[in-house]
């Protein structure tokens, strides 16, 4: 199978994943920011702004772009596995975030 589109496939389900949690999942994220996290709604804003940006530039036919999109993303799923760990969330609730930084940086290094 050709490498290249296993990779536009990756990416766009990645991009698609945030889509879908930071879009229709919104207000889940403003409960988890708010009751579970206990983070001001202005990070919540500029994270979700921030991953929908990123996602967005996974969409992208420049590969610098693409290769921004992924970092920008890594260090996000990189930091909100730190807040799964220091508020103690079950590990099945953390899955994602790990899933996606997994993905990030195996993109990265292809």
């Amino acid at each position: 199978m050709n490498t290249e589109l296993i990779i536009d496939a990756v990416q766009t389900v990645i991009a698609a994943t945030l889509f879908f949690v930071w879009v229709v999942r919104y207000n889940n994220i403003v409960n988890e920011f708010k009751n579970d996290y206990n983070y001001p709604d202005w990070l919540r804003d500029l994270t979700g702004i921030l991953k929908l940006s990123f996602a967005a530039m996974l969409l992208s036919a420049d590969t610098e772009m693409n290769s921004l999109g992924l970092l920008g993303i890594t260090v996000l799923m990189f930091f909100a596995i730190m807040t799964h760990i220091r508020v103690k969330s079950r590990p099945k609730k953390a899955l994602p975030s790990i899933a996606l930084f997994s993905l990030c940086v195996f993109l990265l290094l292809v």
